[in-house]
């Protein structure tokens, strides 16, 4: 681990950023926004609005942070430098406090909130942490992802008081999107991950069955979107769904043929954000279409 001593001024202020995974809890946070919004519409309350987006965005970041807190010696053992406490920007202890310091935030924002909220966030913060403490390096990480994933509409809906039969609905789409994720995340280190003996979902199925799994679930998932539009089961807006699920197909296509176009390491960061704006683009395409009458 880097030398604290060393520290420059700005340099703790880098390692608490980077810490909180921007990029992941700025995917989370855009997600938890859209299904409020939604939810809400067309009667926003911004307070409302901006506590239950906030309290997300702290239980987001205390699982970033204490994500880093538990790998530190496993990053230290890869020498992963871009990891701030391997690089000397934060400590363990800075890190341990940085982290509980988003839990007492997220509670206090989630005080003006329903009960229900809190309950559900609870939730979402101990499957979230129990996957820090090594549920991550099992097959279970999967099923991890399969649960919190879903809970993130449910937990929007709730917040801003509004409860809707789609969330039936959505739950199975959701779970099948969250081990997509869950798979496309650890693509990249599936090597490591092997060589660490971390048995984890991405490592069990192998690099080829994962690339295949991701767009197959996918697939499935669009495949439930069209049919709960055609049975009625949900009504939606036909000229925002069906156009939705044929960018999603195209997009799944683009999945599919991706190994055999790029075959690198660097590669896979980039697959892994195109798995994501997939999810994203069938996600919110599907609830616009429900939702904004």
């Amino acid at each position: 681990m880097g030398t604290l001593k060393q520290r420059r001024p700005g340099d703790r202020a880098l390692g608490f950023f980077l810490l909180c995974h921007p990029g992941p809890v700025l995917i989370h946070t855009v997600a938890v926004t859209v299904f409020a919004v939604l939810a809400a519409w067309p009667h926003l309350v911004w307070t409302t609005l901006l506590l239950v987006i906030g309290a997300h965005f702290a239980m987001q970041c205390s699982i970033a942070v204490l994500n880093d807190y538990c790998d530190r010696k496993l990053d230290m053992e890869s020498k992963r430098q871009e990891k701030p406490i391997v690089r000397g920007l934060v400590s363990p202890r800075e890190a341990l406090f940085f982290g509980w310091a988003w839990i007492i935030l997220m509670f206090l924002l989630l005080l003006p909130i329903n009960w229900l909220a809190l309950l559900i966030s609870v939730l979402y913060l101990i499957i979230g942490q129990s996957y820090n403490l090594g549920l991550k390096s099992t097959p279970w990480s999967g099923i991890v992802f399969a649960l919190m994933i879903p809970l993130i509409p449910v937990y929007a809906f709730v917040g801003v008081g509004h409860s809707s039969p789609i969330l039936f609905c959505l739950f199975p789409v959701a779970a099948l999107l969250g081990i997509v994720l869950n798979l496309a995340n650890s693509l990249p280190d599936i090597a490591e991950d092997a060589a660490n003996n971390a048995r984890t979902l991405a490592v069990v199925l192998g690099e080829q069955k994962t690339l295949l799994v991701c767009p197959l679930l996918i697939l499935v998932a669009a495949v439930l979107v069209g049919l709960f539009t055609l049975m009625n089961i949900v009504s939606v807006r036909p000229l925002i769904v069906w156009p939705t699920l044929a960018l999603v197909c195209v997009l799944i296509i683009i999945l599919a043929i991706w190994p055999r176009l790029w075959q690198n390491s660097q590669n896979d960061k980039h697959y892994f954000w195109l798995t994501v704006f997939t999810c994203l683009i069938l996600a919110s395409g599907w609830l616009s279409s429900v939702f904004l009458v």
